[in-house]
């Protein structure tokens, strides 16, 4: 492999969910990049390779941005092959297409990994589909969580008819509930919130978009955390949770 820096998604948590090319990218990998989220088990992988952490987290001390930038750019410089390793997708509130302009703009060459989406994989190990015939057509991923802090228009989310799933929305439940209500969203629309999707720790609480802020309060929800609102969050279709497989 030649020298690069990999952008690889690391899914939601649970370590079989890993794809083959995120596997063998890991196992050329010299130094691997790792964000707070990823679960450390994937690191098997990549037993020879150097580990950094540059964790980012919401609401907590993070590694600034730009050091991460220049970090790639240093190892990549000196002829490493780099992973950098990101929980779940890095297109998806990962920050990869930043990260992939700005190698790019310093020469150097950038391949992504895609990664399974914690919404897509929570909403699953709960038995709910985030489309279904008759019910839902579409599903809008949004962040709760922005760059300037700005709210987003949930007046339109609300009409928008699709199934919305929220990342980094536990700190702004009530402004998510107050912003859908106000665009005509029903006070008794289904909302699941499940924590730690995909791990052996996940939960899940099923409320109501009007009473989701006191749900989420008596059942202590923490971070990381998704939100799925729509009728889709009524159904509960009979699946075993994926277990971990051991040698």
């Amino acid at each position: 492999m030649n020298a690069k820096v990999w952008l690889v998604g690391a899914g939601p948590g649970d370590p079989e969910l890993l794809t083959l090319k995120a596997v063998k990218a890991l196992n050329q990998a010299e130094i691997v990049m790792i964000d707070d989220l990823v679960n450390p088990a994937v690191l098997e992988h990549c037993p020879g390779a150097r580990i950094v952490s540059v964790g980012k987290r919401g609401g907590c001390r993070s590694t600034p941005q730009a050091f991460i930038h220049r970090l790639m750019l240093r190892y990549a410089r000196q002829g490493k092959c780099v992973v950098r390793l990101k929980g779940g997708d890095p297109c998806i509130f990962g920050r990869g297409s930043e990260e992939a302009d700005w190698l790019g703009e310093h020469g150097i060459e950038v391949e992504m990994v895609n990664g399974i989406t914690a919404g897509l994989a929570g909403a699953t190990n709960c038995g709910i589909p985030l489309t279904l015939r008759g019910v839902a057509r579409g599903v809008t991923l949004v962040t709760a969580h922005t760059q300037d802090d700005s709210s987003l228009n949930w007046a339109a989310l609300a009409q928008s008819g699709t199934t919305l799933v929220v990342y980094m929305g536990v700190a702004k439940l009530a402004d998510i509930r107050d912003g859908l209500l106000a665009g005509g969203m029903s006070a008794e629309m289904p909302v699941a919130m499940i924590e730690n999707a995909s791990l052996p720790a996940q939960r899940e609480c099923r409320s109501q978009l009007g009473a989701m802020q006191d749900d989420a309060t008596a059942f202590a929800l923490k971070s990381p955390a998704i939100l799925v609102i729509g009728e889709v969050a009524r159904a509960s279709t009979q699946i075993s949770m994926p277990q971990l497989l051991h040698a």
